[in-house]
């Protein structure tokens, strides 16, 4: 092997050799210096036309050839040739020289790494022996631990079936010699324990796959056979302590089904059989068919139709089997509810006594309760078939339409008994106020049949009575009261029940609207029903029937709802208030006529002369003209009115008692006396014997009315105004400020008197504004008190600027009191009013 000196010794000699090639290159360059000193051969390539086709990438040799033969300077091209390849072997020496130490540099790193990598492959095949003897030497250990493992896996396994086995074959023995010694007397057995074993042993067959064990299967056939019977009579003893009611027996039930672990389960299974059962007893209680075979009426003459509608000689008896039916599945249906709710008022207190669980919680589990399941589909079943009956069965209908009351009656029982049954502190109720409201909306349907019937028979009545087309006749006194009677049979026939009550309080509320209006299209109008100073007209006497029948059902409807609770007066108010309103408009334009009457001939008074002086005046004991007037209106009023309108003597109303011809009179016999005093304070001058002709008249007024219209002693303020009046006249004006009967009297009355006791120049209001006495009366009845107090206020003070223009100190007494009573008036009215 040579050395590495003698390896190297070329380098030099090849150096010199290309060192001396060097001087002929560069001295052949100085004919072409731009070529070798600044510009490389690559970019003289690619300037150059011929040589720039060598540079693309897709050059081709044979086309370049022939191109250049056919140029026909094959040779000149040949030549430039050999100068580029001669250019481009010494541009590629000189880049060989100019990077000599780098190349040498890069060929000791190649040798250094393959000197490097024949170690690592010495390496890799030593590391590539050594596994291979490690894994020589453990494979049989590894095997014989992966076959000592799975014995020792096998061994468990055996060891836990073993250990099962004996458990299940403990615990079913533990199981038959507790149903072997309580065989005999299955009371006596403990079911929950039982019941417990028995789901232990399942639980551990089906945790632990105990299958294909001959002595195994052969015990857990016997335990099955085992939870049957446990079933069974965990079954017996809920569905017995459900039909009882008892609690502990229900408990007992509910524990064994938990301890089967399928309590759930159970209980769903006769949550559904409650549901099956109501729903069933429902559709039977409506089934014309059973009904009728059970009625004793045969298919065909008697039978059953397809409308579901009896024939002849059947209707009684399928009427007395459907409502048997009907109130045995009302019985049914509280027996079911009472049931379930008991179920699950057990559920709700009963807990397990190992862990504790509330045994309502597992069956609910975000569920309904159980009541609300149950009721749910009675509510739905039982109007469905309610519709269906409806819809599809006109005897059903005819029944339940005319017997509403007594069917609504059973649905309240039945809603009353389950909340009194079930109303137990702290355990919710079986049915919530909701549920109630469906179950009443489930015979909604016959509701508004047997409203509509009601309303239909009384308007019927009242279409009999007051026909539209007919409207000079009158009814009778008899038809009234067929009307009433027939009112009053149908508030009798809902009376038990307040809702239903209301119900067809609104329908009577309708039909007295509908009679009101027929009532008022009957009253007659015009001159003849307001004339008051001839004989009643048949226009009147039509109209005093009319007034006298309304006041008849009204007094006789209002008699009938105070024995109703307070909600019946206000639902019938409105309807009330129609009747009493016709009832006053058929009399009132009368009434009107005889007030004004009346009215006019007290006007009368302001023609007679009471400031006359003389005994003559004071002793004529006779009436004043205007007063006999008015007396003989009362008295022609009393015979050919009110003596129609008020068969009773008017002595014998008593308040608490009035009509509305009464509450009309004893209005007109109060505006009589008012209108009266009014009228009398008006009067200027009064002189003594005036005053005595006056008494006279009030004396006159009060026989007149009180024997006439209405008891005076019961007419109040107006009668107390009267009294007060008569010895008010007689007063000196000293007196009459401190006098007390100045309380009964308005304080107009008192300052328009006043008036009579002064000076002529104390101008009263109706003088001072040249007014009639009617038309100062008219505006007397649109002014209060504080206002007629201003008119008159205004008289005061043009007096007062009369008597001071005259320079005179005093006035007239009654200045000052007049003053006195109208400036307390105008306190009383600056007071707030009480409410």
């Amino acid at each position: 092997m040579a050395s590495p000196a003698l390896q190297r010794s070329p380098v030099p000699l090849q150096r010199l050799s290309t060192f001396k090639d060097k001087p002929t290159t560069t001295s052949a360059t100085p004919s072409h210096p731009a070529t070798t000193t600044s510009t490389s051969p690559l970019e003289t390539f690619a300037s150059d036309p011929i040589f720039f086709a060598f540079l693309s990438p897709d050059f081709d040799s044979a086309r370049f050839s022939s191109q250049a033969l056919s140029s026909g300077s094959a040779a000149a091209r040949a030549e430039k040739l050999q100068e580029g390849i001669h250019l481009l072997e010494k541009q590629l020496r000189s880049e060989v020289l100019s990077r000599h130490y780098g190349l040498l540099a890069q060929l000791s790193s190649l040798k250094d790494a393959e000197s490097a990598l024949s170690v690592i492959r010495s390496g890799v095949s030593t590391l590539q022996s050594s596994v291979n003897r490690v894994r020589s030497e453990i494979a049989e250990p590894n095997r014989q631990i992966r076959v000592k493992t799975m014995q020792l896996s096998n061994i468990h396994k055996t060891m836990e079936l073993l250990q099962f086995s004996i458990r299940i074959l403990r615990l079913s023995k533990k199981l038959r010699d507790m149903m072997a010694t309580d065989g005999t007397d299955p009371e006596k057995m403990d079911l929950a324990k039982a019941a417990q074993l028995h789901c232990e042993i399942l639980s551990i067959c089906k945790e632990n796959e105990l299958v294909g064990i001959d002595e195994l299967d052969e015990e857990l056939s016997w335990v099955k056979e085992t939870g049957n019977k446990l079933r069974s009579e965990g079954m017996r003893v809920l569905e017995r302590g459900l039909e009882g009611l008892n609690q502990a027996e229900v408990g007992l039930g509910l524990q064994i089904f938990y301890n089967l672990g399928e309590l759930r389960e159970t209980v769903d299974t006769l949550i559904n059989k409650y549901k099956s059962m109501g729903v069933k007893s429902v559709s039977v209680a409506l089934d014309m068919k059973a009904i009728s075979a059970s009625s004793g009426v045969s298919f065909g003459p008697g039978g059953i139709q397809r409308s579901g509608t009896p024939q002849i000689g059947g209707g009684a008896k399928a009427k007395e089997a459907l409502w048997v039916r009907v109130s045995e599945c009302i019985d049914h249906i509280h027996s079911i509810v009472v049931a379930v709710w008991h179920l699950q008022r057990v559920l709700s207190k009963k807990r397990d006594p190992f862990s504790h669980v509330l045994l309502l919680d597992e069956v609910i589990k975000g569920d309904q309760m159980l009541t609300d399941r149950v009721w749910e589909a009675l509510v739905k079943s039982f109007a469905s078939q309610m519709k269906s009956a409806f819809t599809a069965s006109s005897f059903v209908k005819e029944i339940f339409t005319l017997g509403y009351p007594k069917l609504f009656y059973m649905i309240e029982n039945l809603l009353e008994r389950i909340s009194r049954d079930t109303d137990v502190k702290g355990v919710l109720p079986a049915i919530s106020q909701e549920g109630k409201d469906r179950m009443a909306a489930a015979v909604e349907i016959f509701q508004n049949s047997f409203l509509a019937l009601c309303f239909s028979r009384l308007s019927d009545l009242v279409n009999t009575v007051f026909p539209v087309s007919n409207r000079g006749s009158v009814p009778s006194k008899e038809h009234i009261s067929r009307i009433i009677i027939r009112i009053q049979e149908e508030i009798e026939a809902v009376q038990l029940d307040g809702r239903l009550t209301l119900l067809v309080l609104r329908e009577i509320g309708k039909v007295l609207h509908l009679l009101a209006e027929r009532v008022e299209y009957q009253i007659s109008t015009g001159p003849e029903a307001r004339q008051v100073t001839g004989p009643a007209t048949p226009s009147q006497l039509k109209n005093f029937t009319l007034c006298q029948h309304l006041q008849e059902v009204h007094t006789r409807i209002s008699s009938i709802v105070v024995a109703l609770p307070a909600v019946a007066s206000e639902v019938l108010s409105s309807s009330l208030g129609s009747i009493y309103g016709v009832a006053c408009d058929s009399v009132t334009s009368l009434f009107q006529a005889m007030v004004d009457r009346l009215e006019s001939c007290i006007l009368q008074i302001h023609d007679q002369n009471f400031g006359a002086l003389g005994m003559d005046a004071a002793m004529d004991n006779n009436a004043s003209p205007y007063m006999e007037d008015l007396q003989k209106s009362i008295l022609h009023f009393r015979s050919e009115f009110l003596s129609r309108l008020l068969p009773l003597s008017s002595s014998t109303v008593t308040i608490g008692t009035e009509t509305i011809c009464t509450r009309l009179v004893r209005s007109m016999a109060s505006r009589v006396l008012i209108f009266f005093i009014r009228h009398a304070s008006l009067i200027r001058p009064l002189s003594e014997s005036g005053k005595l002709r006056m008494a006279r008249d009030m004396a006159e007024l009060e026989l007149a009315v009180g024997q006439n219209l209405f008891p005076v002693e019961q007419l109040g303020g107006p009668y107390r105004a009267l009294r007060a009046f008569r010895p008010v006249i007689f007063l000196e004006t000293e007196q009459l400020g401190a006098s007390p009967l100045l309380q009964d009297l308005p304080p107009s009355v008192i300052l328009h008197h006043l008036y009579s006791r002064g000076p002529a120049e104390l101008l009263s209001p109706m003088q001072r504004n040249k007014l009639t006495p009617l038309q100062y009366s008219l505006w007397l009845d649109s002014q209060g008190e504080d206002q007629i107090w201003r008119g008159i206020k205004a008289t005061l003070d043009d007096y007062a600027t009369k008597v001071r223009a005259r320079g005179d100190k005093e006035f007239s007494p009654v200045y000052p009191l007049m003053l006195r009573i109208g400036s307390s008036l105008s306190e009383d009215s600056r007071l707030p009013q009480k409410p």
